[in-house]
């Protein structure tokens, strides 16, 4: 028998892609689990599900040994990114919402995806190609649909502040993502680690500004899923995609994360499939397919 080809280290980009991606389809189950939690106050919501994420990856590092814990022994700046990047999102979206309409808000902190494959040009060794950008827009094209239902957005005014809020959304968690590669040796179990300290900083802004809401069987179970999935789990693996990945790709593909997580609620009845729906899919799809030009063009070339 051959002997089974060496790993290469464009197959391992590709694994580390596919890996980051994990987080795109666990992000899509958010809205309907944010639904099922509805009720409790946003900085307790924070609070609980970091926590749990902190609870979780501790006791895989208990059960690893005191190796696995030592790896969490990283320069000052590697938890500040963290910490600023969950944190800092979360906090500019909270108070984005505050200060803004949902949809304009949610429309303008969505535009990371595209940020991340802009700023992605500035890191050494990653060559930004015009499909990687094309794809990234018809992306965000279709996120446009989703969000505003039909591309209906009326910007006001009054609501500067949000919209800013939401812009810092947006520019915190792409730079965070971009910046997060300089880090490519540092293992991704330090997520677990920040997600700790997030949960510090969720409670302490919950008994500051909310109050307590016991959480019923149901928001308990939702609170649960958003801890170990999108609200937690994803963040380990986004970590990971966004340090030895293919990190325009994960930008492009990140707009596939509103989709789904519509067809998710159709699926659930919580949402009705309409002629919107049906044209962001489009739009995604064909700007995924383009942003993966370079790879499809690849494996073409192989098999001629």
């Amino acid at each position: 028998m051959p002997p089974h080809p060496p790993t290469t280290a464009k197959s391992r980009e590709l694994r580390a892609t596919l890996i980051g991606s994990v987080a795109i389809l666990l992000w899509s189950l958010l809205a309907l689990l944010t639904t099922g939690a509805a009720g409790i106050p946003p900085f307790q919501i924070l609070a609980m599900t970091f926590s749990l994420a902190f609870l979780v990856s501790a006791s895989v590092l208990s059960l690893r040994g005191r190796a696995a814990w030592a790896r969490l022994n990283q320069p000052l700046s590697v938890w500040a990114l963290g910490v600023a990047g969950l944190f800092g999102y979360h906090l500019l979206y909270f108070i984005a919402l505050k200060r803004a309409p949902a949809v304009e808000a949610s429309l303008i902190a969505y535009l990371w995806p595209l940020l991340i494959v802009v700023f992605s040009a500035l890191l050494p060794g990653v060559r930004l190609r015009w499909f990687h950008l094309a794809g990234a827009l018809l992306g965000l094209g279709g996120a446009v649909l989703l969000v505003s239902d039909g591309g209906r957005i009326a910007l006001r005014a009054e609501f500067a502040m949000g919209y800013l809020a939401a812009l810092g959304c947006a520019l915190t968690w792409s730079c965070y993502s971009v910046t997060n590669r300089r880090f490519g040796a540092v293992p991704s179990e330090i997520v677990g680690g920040q997600c700790g300290l997030v949960a510090l900083l969720g409670w302490l802004c919950h008994f500051g500004l909310e109050e307590t809401v016991a959480p019923g069987l149901w928001q308990s179970l939702a609170v649960i899923g958003l801890g170990l999935g999108p609200v937690g789990g994803a963040f380990f693996v986004w970590d990971y995609g966004v340090k030895h990945g293919r990190i325009q790709l994960l930008g492009a593909f990140s707009y596939a994360a509103p989709l789904l997580s519509t067809l998710v609620l159709i699926g659930f009845g919580r949402a009705e499939a309409t002629w919107v729906v049906g044209a962001a899919c489009l739009l995604i799809v064909c700007g995924a397919v383009l942003a993966s030009k370079d790879i499809l063009g690849g494996r073409r070339k192989r098999k001629t």
